[in-house]
């Protein structure tokens, strides 16, 4: 098995890089479904939250309040690092049963927007950064997103930079092109994540 961590900005266009390697084979977990997952109603982790913010971040349906959480936490980094303590831990746990749960032949990639912000390098195999120009990601934000222009440039602000993101790749997607650009460097990425895991552990079965 291969353990491949993949982010990018927003903007960058990591969801499609994802969705091609798992057209490939890969076998995806994604951490930002896994956040859901783990403060879904009657979860520990929702009880944790509510402990911590209180009930105000709770919609009338019980469920979290995700919008009115985000206010809370986007602008304080004391409040924003209190809510990581609560739900980085419980995403870590769930994100290693999946992949445990993997094929042993599997290349397992584990989709973290926020990879490089919260220093998860070394947690994989192998780390794959797509990449953009920040011209590129903020005309997709307004474009493709329908944000205003400030928006997109604080959510762009509020990330690692570029160069924090490229400092820890070791294969990097360039994907300021077309789709078929892209899906041309993720089946070369997908040749190489195939060789690094068969001379980690063999063929495989069959």
């Amino acid at each position: 098995m291969l353990s491949v961590g993949l982010t990018g900005g927003i903007g960058a266009g990591k969801s499609a890089a994802v969705r091609l390697l798992a057209a490939r084979g890969a076998v995806v977990v994604d951490a930002d479904l896994i956040a859901r997952e783990v403060v879904e109603p009657g979860t520990p982790g929702l009880a944790a939250v509510v402990a911590e913010f209180g009930p105000e971040v709770l919609a009338p349906d019980g469920s979290l309040d995700r919008a009115r959480l985000g206010r809370l936490v986007f602008a304080d980094e004391e409040r924003r690092r209190a809510l990581n303590a609560l739900v980085h831990p419980l995403v870590a746990r769930r994100s290693a049963q999946l992949q445990e749960a993997a094929p042993p032949d599997a290349v397992v990639v584990h989709d973290v927007p926020l990879l490089t912000e919260n220093g998860l390098a070394d947690r994989y195999d192998t780390v794959v950064v797509v990449d953009a120009s920040d011209a590129t990601r903020r005309a997709r934000l307004v474009g493709a997103r329908g944000m205003a222009e400030a928006d997109a440039d604080a959510r762009m602000a509020a990330q690692a930079t570029r160069a924090e993101r490229l400092a820890i790749a070791d294969h990097v997607l360039a994907n300021d092109g077309t789709l078929a650009d892209l899906d041309r460097q993720v089946a070369a990425l997908w040749r190489t994540l195939t060789e690094m895991r068969v001379a980690r552990d063999g063929p495989g079965p069959g």
